[in-house]
């Protein structure tokens, strides 16, 4: 029997693993200029974490995750997103306890039961950052910050993102909001498409994210949320667009803008870019002061965000990101003798202790072949190993690049090739 792999899911292969090392590279150290420390948590938890941390009228918890019974009869879910996991972690580890705020980060696997497209597959992987025990709305703006400074430089430029934003405001808020929506839209529920009539039940205010184009059409002139905001959340949301213009973040108003989740309160946000056509957000995220009580623990802000790693590699490879491409091989070492042979496996460790990247042939080809092979690799030089040379204690290094020649100590073929 021939297996295949399940439909939704990928390998990774070389060279294109390197790209995800070189992502998360990027995101590690622009978290780490922000002081984010990183969790990791598991791939499965309780389902009820995610039915009550995530929603459950919303479109993930009612027909999208993957969810099984265990030997001990559990049910039991592989995460859809992080936040529920990180939350739970923060409170059964009593971390409020250690200390007044938490800046935390992640990157792993997630798994969703959608249609697979390009970008987002039934397994897909996001990084994220969750900042909680602060209601600051200055905090807001620092985890907008940290998403446009790892996508910048990612190399998707300015022009080819726009940070849209919006304040979902409180449940209070809500409350009295839903209420006009309701009003609003009930005299046409027939009209909307039966997808989005689920919604108008549910949480209507989901209608806003609609990608049924005839409920956007039915939505136009609906009542706003921004209608009914109070004066605590406009000044808070006035400070979030303040921080972020002294930063010079550029960004959009978009009122219409709600998120996919039920846990967002007051700040919302998303980073959108052209460079993927029609599904064209990058990430995004906000506040949810609401969730950490919701799963169990004290009452505790929290704000974060979360990003699709498929997803912003390809816009960067649409931007040219040179950067997203394996790392050059520094030398591939020739050898056929097997005196030649056991000098390139002593020189390749030396070489490697040094944290230059070596490898060498273990197939017994002929030297033209060996040197096809360092070609094929892109390696940056070619280190010849002739027994007579070595006798003296030298070698030749070729430059694949330019082609020169030149006979070098043993001792000092780092410095030569480094």
């Amino acid at each position: 029997m021939k297996y295949q792999r399940i439909k939704g899911t990928f390998d990774i292969l070389p060279p294109e693993s390197a790209k995800w090392v070189y992502l998360e590279q990027i995101v590690r150290g622009v978290m780490e200029r922000f002081n984010y420390k990183e969790i990791r948590t598991p791939i499965f938890e309780m389902t009820e974490l995610f039915a009550r941390g995530i929603g459950e009228g919303t479109d993930i918890v009612s027909k999208e995750m993957f969810s099984f019974t265990d030997m001990g009869d559990r049910n039991l879910t592989l995460r859809p997103e992080a936040t529920a996991s990180v939350v739970r972690a923060f409170t059964e580890e009593s971390l409020g306890k250690k200390a007044p705020l938490h800046k935390l980060y992640y990157i792993g696997p997630m798994f969703r039961q959608e249609k697979p497209q390009k970008g987002r597959q039934r397994q897909f992987h996001q990084f994220g950052a969750e900042a909680i025990g602060s209601n600051d709305p200055r905090v807001d703006a620092e985890i907008i910050a940290i998403s446009v400074m790892i996508l910048r430089e990612c190399g998707i430029a300015a022009d080819d993102m726009v940070v849209a934003l919006n304040s979902v405001a409180t449940p209070e808020i809500r409350a009295k909001h839903r209420e006009k929506l309701l009003e609003f839209v009930e005299p046409m529920r027939s009209e909307f498409p039966a997808v989005d009539q689920e919604k108008i039940d549910r949480n209507p205010l989901r209608l806003f994210d609609s990608k049924e184009s005839r409920t956007a059409e039915l939505m136009a002139n609906a009542p706003l949320l921004n209608q009914f905001y109070d004066d605590d959340v406009k000044r808070d949301f006035a400070t979030v667009q303040e921080v972020l213009s002294a930063m010079e973040i550029p960004f959009e108003l978009d009122p219409r803008l709600v998120r996919g989740l039920d846990y967002y309160t007051r700040t919302a946000y998303e980073v959108r870019s052209g460079l993927l056509g029609a599904q064209d957000a990058l990430c995004g995220g906000g506040r949810y002061d609401l969730l950490v009580e919701e799963l169990g623990g004290s009452p505790t802000p929290a704000v974060g965000f979360a990003a699709g790693m498929e997803r912003i590699m390809l816009a960067a490879e649409k931007a040219g990101l040179p950067g997203f491409a394996e790392r050059p091989l520094d030398a591939f070492l020739v050898a056929v003798s097997d005196e030649e042979r056991a000098a390139a496996v002593k020189l390749a460790h030396q070489l490697r202790s040094k944290g230059l990247a070596v490898d060498l042939d273990y197939l017994d080809r002929s030297m033209k072949a060996q040197m096809k092979e360092a070609s094929r690799q892109s390696a940056r030089f070619a280190v010849l190993m002739f027994e007579d040379e070595l006798k003296a204690g030298m070698v030749t290094v070729k430059d694949l690049g330019s082609g020169e020649q030149v006979g070098v100590a043993l001792d000092t073929v780092a410095e030569r090739i480094g």
